[in-house]
């Protein structure tokens, strides 16, 4: 009997570690993934251009996401006359968790800081620029168009919602919805007390949202497909704006010569109007003093 116990749970054990490791599974959420593998009921696979493996059943970091999608681009054979739209895109440096580190460079000289949704909020510096920490982004705002805007505003914010909370996983207690016959603004507002340990981040959400409206959904399953009112909504003009806990710091380095020309022309145009008041000022005290003083001449001479 102890013979049969000890051949026996040795071969189960070798069995039960041939299924994880063997036992392939789809990534749901992730479709720039490789080595998927099921272990407990929970498939997790390495995200593409890292060795960090991430789960299946959630959102994946956007900085893994981005690293993923530069890797896939650089692999990836295409006639010299065809250019990549890559909308800011750049292979950027994760942690161990897949965040964005606090500083990001191109891979020369050239660096920034970033937030957490990996969005520069300096201006680009030399490699020996100091960033202190990753600043949180707690407010994210979504304006986009709809093709057909005569929509019933509830109709709009319910479909919105309910498609941020159950494709992308994030609690509706941090989604606002709006829209005005126009555009549909979305705010998604998650400060840093706000979010657990378990639940997604904000920039992760929009930049999934950002992938679906341009056509390339990063989940495996169908393409994002909203419906109000029984017709399917299309999108354009869609901007994403960031809003950090602590503002940039960004400062005249980067501006462009056109809006430090026009800043220029303000500022002296606000230095010659100060110079006018202060003369015109002088010039009317001159003038009062003046006529006070013709005035007790004046008196002198009546009373003589």
């Amino acid at each position: 009997m102890a013979f049969h116990r000890r051949v026996v749970l040795p071969l189960v054990a070798l069995l039960a570690l041939v299924a994880t490791v063997y036992c392939d599974c789809m990534c749901d959420k992730n479709k720039r993934v490789k080595e998927c593998i099921l272990n407990n009921g929970e498939c997790t696979c390495v995200s593409l251009g890292s060795d960090i493996t991430v789960s299946c059943g959630t959102l994946t970091s956007k900085c893994l996401l981005m690293k993923a999608e530069i890797t896939g681009l650089m692999g990836r054979k295409r006639p010299s006359q065809a250019f990549v739209d890559n909308d800011g895109i750049y292979n950027p440096e994760c942690d161990n968790n897949g965040n964005f580190k606090a500083k990001q460079c191109n891979g020369t000289s050239t660096c920034w800081c970033v937030n957490s949704a990996g969005v520069r909020r300096t201006e680009k510096s030399e490699a020996n620029i100091t960033c202190n920490e990753v600043v949180r982004t707690s407010w994210i705002i979504i304006e986009t168009k709809p093709v057909n805007t005569v929509l019933d505003t509830q109709s709009v914010q319910r479909a919105f919602t309910e498609a941020f909370v159950q494709r992308y996983l994030l609690d509706e207690k941090h989604i606002n919805v709006m829209y005005d016959n126009s555009y549909i603004t979305v705010e998604l507002k998650q400060n840093t007390s706000e979010k657990s340990l378990g639940d997604v981040d904000i920039a992760d959400v929009a930049y999934y949202f950002e992938k679906d409206v341009k056509g390339d959904p990063i989940p495996i399953q169908s393409r994002w497909n909203l419906t109000v009112q029984g017709q399917p909504l299309e999108l354009q003009d869609t901007l994403i704006y960031y809003v950090d806990e602590k503002p940039p710091e960004f400062s005249m380095k980067g501006l462009t010569a056109g809006v430090i020309a026009v800043i220029v022309v303000v500022a002296l145009a606000i230095v010659a109007g100060i110079l006018v008041l202060v003369f015109t000022r002088r010039k009317t005290g001159k003038y009062e003093k003046a006529e006070v003083k013709e005035m007790n001449e004046m008196h002198r001479e009546l009373k003589s």
